[in-house]
């Protein structure tokens, strides 16, 4: 198996090619979005689920770090279609968030930057078709 030289550094390279946006965006999702796993739910908690337990400044910030993947896509060249339509992901996710405590669980279930990542992913796929990967699962 080959391991990419990416794959082993901390944070992707910040070089501006399709590759290396692809990289960046992924693991920024990965982060805000399934972080660490709970166990017998079979779904991941990222800092966008945990961000929305301190009021106000959580989802404020997991808002923009949300933004950068917009503002990677707007990079990218994507359409302005496609990137408001990721503004309106991370506007809602926002306003859920912003609920007290209670703004956890639908955002749980909201996964704005999951949903930005599949949009840049389908512009890439598109535009860019050598920077995808398949990912196998190796299991004995």
């Amino acid at each position: 198996m080959h391991i990419n030289d990416s794959d082993r550094r901390p944070f992707p390279a910040l070089s501006s090619d399709p590759q290396s946006v692809r990289t960046r965006v992924e693991a920024l999702e990965r982060a805000m979005e399934n972080l660490i796993r709970v166990p017998g739910l079979n779904r991941g908690v990222g800092l966008d689920v945990l961000l929305d337990f301190v009021p106000v400044v959580g989802p404020t910030a997991a808002a923009v770090l949300g933004a950068y993947l917009a503002w990677e896509a707007r990079n990218l060249g994507m359409p302005k279609s496609a990137v408001a339509r990721m503004a309106g992901n991370i506007g809602v996710d926002w306003l859920l968030g912003m609920i007290p405590f209670i703004g956890a669980v639908p955002d749980f279930f909201f996964r704005s930057n999951t949903r930005n990542l599949r949009i840049i992913k389908r512009h890439l796929d598109k535009h860019h078709p050598g920077t995808g990967t398949v990912n196998v699962n190796a299991r004995r």
